[in-house]
């Protein structure tokens, strides 16, 4: 079979950037493809050729197949890989790439479709003899029927997305009266995301550990499993650190998970990149839950303990090549985690946040990995999933593994989007995490609450630095022999530091050639800056030294705190206004997105708590419900609207 000359990647971000860097290492020409809010992306500049296939909604682009497969034809493409996510276990898009003449680097596309609907795939691993949960995979999807299967089955019970992934369209029931609610929202979810409203049923196992093995099989007939990966962290069923190998696995264990996996891939003859995923309980039993028939985002971690890169297998296994190990050869050496960054605020019940890249420094050290798409300036916008990175790392010990990642995650400076770190800090330094004792339940039972952690107050030294870096900026304002002078010197300054709606008061006191003095919250600091370029400062607080990553632009600070950011606004000229009240019936939209559903009109009563508009925003649909009881006064959205952060979308009085 004649070898590959030019791949297109069908994706963007992390993963796009990601299976670049093998082909073009390996040889191979790359083509880039990209919507229109991606046309500045790393995943384009990276690539030899790029090409726009549409607007930023992934209908027009992403999943656009036949802009994709005309992108191909018009760079002379003779391969597409799909990523993950997107068009990647999508059979059709095989099919058409197979027509096409166009290699496609994945399973078959039977494989895909019957692996791919977690109802089809469910019977297939019954026949096959692989473990699986009680539950409901039939045909019959109208609300009666599953309905009548929910009670069968028993609470609580999971609602999966048949062709799901990535946590959209899965929900957890615990009673029966709100089950027809959350089948509504999981099929919205599912055929907004997939394209399919087809829902399946099954039993929820109480704390179970999630365990996946990955699976590699060629044209031969050779099929091998790689170890196991560890991904029971997890918040709305979406995987945030996964680690390998499992921290309870033993031989005998692997073992028979790795041949349940087998079985799973010698009943739909995979071949390529696949995961067979399981549901591991207390004692010991594990339960078939899926397979992704494609490259995962935590492949990271296989590829670093068994020092393999699974992007360059996958190439060599489309050209026909056949594997080049044999399982006894498989061997696992040392420990590896991953943490995923994303775009999004842990205190405000994970909302996915958009905005501009500010600054982005990734900490790269010895034993550290990290996979991203970022570049500073860019924007983050709501179209695409909120992952911005992964960070990854390796040890000779599970601890060693924590430890470096802890630090990285701690040290890696993203300023301009909220994002996820200080949860993944409070994750990482978790007694019961670093001791390996946790399950799916993790986050909710130790992170309680639907803000999971309380928004990051400024201690008196954040608000000190601010305060003297405002200060700094403003002196450094005048000719070189004025700068820093004042006639009343003595007179201490007095600042106003906001940090979104709140703000504070902070009196510094500057004299020539001595620290600035500053009191804020009751605290007295002494300051100097040593050294500041516009990016770091050197400063001495009360004698000790810190470097703090930083940016200022027109009266805001972005300051990097290790780990997170603050943003702060220098309000000592702005107007003090009174802040709106609490009771208000002003819904504003909670960030970018698409209205996608409107359940009341102008004119018709409210209760606290009511759902009035649904919110989709990077792939998941947001519920937002009224804060008061009362009339709707005005409504200022349809069904279809875009828009933007802080909108108002109704008033309730």
């Amino acid at each position: 079979m004649p070898g590959l000359k030019k791949i297109l990647i069908a994706n963007r971000g992390e993963i796009a950037c990601r299976i670049q860097r093998t082909a073009q290492a390996l040889g191979y020409r790359t083509v880039a493809v990209f919507s229109d809010a991606d046309a500045d992306a790393l995943h384009v500049q990276m690539a030899d050729e790029a090409i726009n296939i549409g607007a930023a909604a992934v209908q027009q682009s992403y999943l656009n197949i036949t802009a994709i497969l005309d992108a191909a034809r018009r760079t002379g493409a003779d391969a597409i890989h799909p990523g993950y996510g997107f068009l990647s276990e999508n059979a059709g898009f095989a099919i058409a790439c197979r027509d096409a003449g166009i290699t496609f680097i994945g399973p078959s596309p039977e494989a895909i479709e019957l692996m791919g609907s977690k109802r089809l795939s469910k019977i297939a691993m019954l026949e096959a003899g692989v473990p699986c949960i009680n539950g409901y995979q039939g045909d019959g999807q109208d609300d009666a029927t599953l309905s009548r299967e929910a009670e069968r089955i028993g609470y609580p019970l999971m609602i999966k997305a048949s062709a799901g992934g990535g946590g959209r369209g899965m929900r957890l029931v615990h009673d029966s009266g709100d089950l027809l609610e959350q089948i509504r929202t999981a099929r919205s979810e599912a055929f907004n995301g997939f394209g399919s409203g087809e829902l399946i049923l099954e039993q929820a196992l109480i704390e179970p550990r999630h365990v996946e093995v990955q699976l590699f099989g060629d044209q031969h007939g050779n099929l091998i499993y790689l170890g196991e990966r560890d991904c029971s962290v997890q918040r709305r069923h979406q995987k945030v650190i996964e680690e390998a190998p499992c921290p309870v696995m033993t031989p005998e264990l692997r073992q028979a998970m790795g041949e349940a996996a087998l079985k799973a891939g010698r009943a739909v003859q995979y071949v390529g990149a696949g995961t067979v995923e399981f549901l591991l309980d207390a004692r010991g039993q594990f339960y078939f839950l899926e397979m992704n028939t494609r490259l995962q985002v935590e492949h990271p971690v296989t590829e670093l303990i068994t020092g393999l890169d699974l992007v360059a297998w996958q190439l060599n296994i489309a050209e026909g090549q056949p594997l080049p190990l044999r399982q006894e050869q498989v061997q696992l050496r040392g420990h590896a985690m991953e943490v995923r960054l994303y775009a999004e605020d842990p205190a405000q019940g994970f909302l996915p946040q958009t905005g501009r890249v500010v600054a982005w420094e990734p900490a790269l050290q010895d034993g550290i990995r990290i996979d991203h798409g970022l570049f500073e300036g860019q924007n983050i916008s709501p179209f695409y999933d909120p992952m911005l990175g992964k960070l990854i790392a390796h040890g000779a010990t599970r601890e060693q593994a924590r430890r470096k990642l802890l630090r990285a995650v701690q040290d890696s400076v993203l300023l301009g989007v909220q994002s996820n770190q200080r949860l993944l800090t409070s994750l990482l330094e978790h007694p019961q995490f670093a001791c390996g004792d946790f399950s799916t339940g993790f986050i909710a039972q130790h992170f309680s609450g639907h803000t999971c952690l309380p928004p990051q107050t400024p201690t008196a030294q954040h608000l000190a630095i601010a305060a003297a870096l405002f200060y700094q900026a403003s002196a450094q304002a005048h000719p070189a022999p004025l700068c820093g002078w004042r006639n009343n010197a003595s007179v201490p300054l007095h600042y106003r530091i906001g940090l979104e709606d709140q703000d504070w008061v902070v009196t510094l006191q500057a004299i020539p050639d001595e620290p600035l003095r500053l009191q804020v919250a009751g605290s007295n600091l002494e300051l100097k800056i040593l050294h500041s370029d516009g990016r770091r400062a050197t400063l001495e607080i009360d004698g000790i030294r810190q470097r703090h990553a930083y940016r200022l632009e027109a009266g805001q600070l972005w300051l990097f705190t290790r780990p997170g950011s603050l943003q702060f606004v220098d309000r000592t000229q702005a107007q003090v206004s009174s802040q709106a009240s609490v009771s208000s019936g002003t819904l504003k939209a909670p960030m970018d997105g698409a209205i996608v559903d409107v359940l009341v009109n102008e004119g018709s009563p409210v209760t606290k708590g009511q759902l009035l508009v649904v919110l989709e925003a990077m792939k998941m649909e947001h519920p937002l419900k009224s804060g008061i009881d009362g009339v709707l006064k005005r409504l200022q959205v349809k069904v279809g609207d875009q828009v933007k952060n802080r909108q108002i979308l109704l008033e309730v009085e």
